[in-house]
């Protein structure tokens, strides 16, 4: 039977997940105590989003979940806090920002947060956060005449990844003399166990409860999955061994691991780590 085994909401894009024991699975993503995935992102100065592909330390920005702020813990920094309630309108910096091409509205956090990752990182930048009258879609090139709404994601609302690909690819490392890695490496929010080894590429849809996500695009993997989420250091690169077996031409060859999914049906369901998954092939 399958099973829900991982939950991880990332609140700040390219910063460190938060692991879960439940979650509300909405059109845009998981979400949790009113705090989307992805709901904020780190900007240049010239409102260029930045990622742990340029600046691999992000990976140590720790968010954590209180009351009314996210409180953010990074090596040799003081501990900030940021509100979590949405700025009023009357007060708010609304400033525009460029991810992947498209330009958003979002509001800028303030002056002591903008200084603390411009310390932290090395380079002027501020963070915002997703402006609630800003829509951003994926493409409808996978997900058709369905709109799927997303926020600072990559490009899509959640990823799943079977618990059985890591292990069929580390399994492959340690054959080579490499080290297993762990799942963090690769940033689902979903990971399900007890379906075989890359079976998400061929399913129709996993049913949760209610919830009902359909897989829509292989995720081709950039450098990214090389960095150590523990170090924020890159490391040994796994796609020389993902290359041999993982290239998709569905995405022009790309090296692809775990799989994009939009929710078809079922908006508002908790999910819960241990429910059963009813998982559906496309064949």
């Amino acid at each position: 039977m399958a099973t829900l085994s991982e939950l991880t909401l990332y609140p700040i894009k390219s910063c460190a997940g938060i692991a879960l024991q439940s979650a509300i699975l909405t059109r845009a993503g998981l979400m949790t105590e009113q705090i989307y995935d992805r709901e904020w992102m780190v900007v240049d100065a010239n409102g260029q989003f930045l990622t742990q592909r340029e600046h691999p330390k992000m990976a140590l920005i720790t968010p954590r979940l209180k009351l009314d702020t996210l409180e953010l813990r990074a090596p040799g920094m003081l501990r900030l806090e940021i509100p979590l309630g949405l700025p009023d309108p009357a007060d708010a910096i609304v400033v525009e920002v460029e991810i992947f091409e498209e330009r958003l509205l979002a509001y800028e956090c303030d002056a002591l947060t903008a200084a603390w990752f411009s310390n932290y990182l090395g380079l002027p930048c501020r963070l915002v956060r997703f402006h609630a009258d800003a829509k951003r879609l994926a493409n409808p090139k996978w997900t058709g005449d369905i709109e799927a709404p997303t926020l600072f994601s990559d490009g899509y609302p959640v990823l799943v990844i079977g618990a059985e690909s890591l292990r069929d690819l580390n399994v492959r490392l340690q054959a080579a003399g490499r080290a297993a890695l762990p799942m963090n490496r690769f940033r689902p929010n979903i990971v399900i166990d007890g379906i075989e080894a890359f079976e998400e590429d061929y399913v129709e849809t996993f049913r949760l409860g209610d919830a009902l996500l359909k897989p829509v695009k292989p995720c081709p993997r950039c450098p990214m999955p090389s960095i150590d989420q523990e170090k924020g250091e890159y490391g040994p690169d796994p796609l020389d061994i993902l290359q041999g077996y993982r290239s998709k031409p569905e995405v022009d060859g790309a090296v692809c691991f775990g799989m994009n999914n939009i929710l078809l049906a079922g908006e508002g369901q908790r999910l819960q780590v241990g429910q059963a998954v009813d998982v559906t092939l496309a064949f």
